[in-house]
């Protein structure tokens, strides 16, 4: 009898203990499902915020460039007006003023003939600078003329004012660009560049170097002026506007300079 009580407790307790496995199972089973639950909420949470965070990037990207591009648009519009102007208003006074004065030198007397004849060089000089101007500030004309004829009126127009050389060496196969306007603003980086020599430089030659390969444009333009430290220069606005003008276009922009050894400017566009 006593045997048989033995026999039905141990039978009790490996019940017992199966159930107490059983259960533990369950739970070990609920708690990695759980966690499993728990690391795969919080994966798809992170991926929706990463979403998030660069649906907010690539929209402040656009948003940038939107503003980028409508301040270019707006700086073109202006610059046609001026030479519309230019042309049309200032350049039709100085071509009537030389046509005066070549009128007059025929009949003034000898001893201020030679001032006449100088003054009307000088006006003519004028009205060649003020139509090279005019082109330089067109965009149609400028699309019209192309990247390589625009440079050429530009760097001839500089050195008529101060420098003793300024050219422009084409290297490789000339290649099209993926959007004509872009020609525009390269151009329009290029003028920026010229115009900060002109200004701070103190230089006397300059140059401009395109350099086409079957995938990229390098343009180089240098100056051997004062130079600067770019480490610690103020970024102005004209910096800031050749930066924004070349991230528009897919373009890198790079400015190299040392105190008394020039400035150059490295734009390398793809094609």
């Amino acid at each position: 009898m006593f045997c048989i009580r033995l026999l039905v407790f141990a039978q009790d307790e490996q019940a017992i203990n199966k159930e107490q496995i059983a259960l533990i199972g369950y739970v070990i089973f609920a708690v990695l499902l759980l966690s499993v639950m728990v690391i795969l909420f919080f994966m798809t949470f992170q991926k929706r915020k990463n979403k998030l965070l660069l649906d907010q990037i690539e929209q402040q990207k656009a948003f940038d460039e939107e503003i980028s591009r409508t301040q270019t648009e707006i700086q073109e519009q202006t610059l046609k007006h001026i030479s519309w102007e230019l042309h049309d208003n200032v350049g039709q006074l100085l071509a009537y003023a030389n046509m005066q004065l070549n009128m007059i030198s025929a009949k003034v007397p000898e001893d201020i003939k030679d001032k006449v004849t100088e003054t009307t060089q000088i006006v003519k000089d004028s009205l060649t600078e003020v139509r090279a101007l005019s082109k330089s500030l067109n965009n149609d004309v400028l699309l019209n003329m192309g990247l390589e004829a625009s440079i050429l009126n530009e760097l001839n127009r500089l050195k008529r004012m101060q420098f003793a050389t300024a050219e422009l060496s084409v290297v490789g196969e000339k290649q099209d660009f993926r959007d004509k306007k872009h020609e525009i603003i390269i151009f329009r980086i290029l003028q920026e560049f010229l115009s900060n020599s002109v200004k701070y430089s103190e230089a006397h030659n300059l140059n401009v170097e395109l350099n086409y390969s079957e995938d990229q444009l390098v343009i180089t333009a240098s100056d051997d002026g004062i130079g600067f430290d770019v480490a610690t220069a103020e970024k102005g606005s004209g910096l800031i506007n050749m930066k924004n003008r070349a991230e528009l276009i897919g373009a890198t922009f790079d400015i190299k300079s040392e105190p008394q050894n020039g400035v150059t400017l490295i734009v390398n566009y793809p094609l």
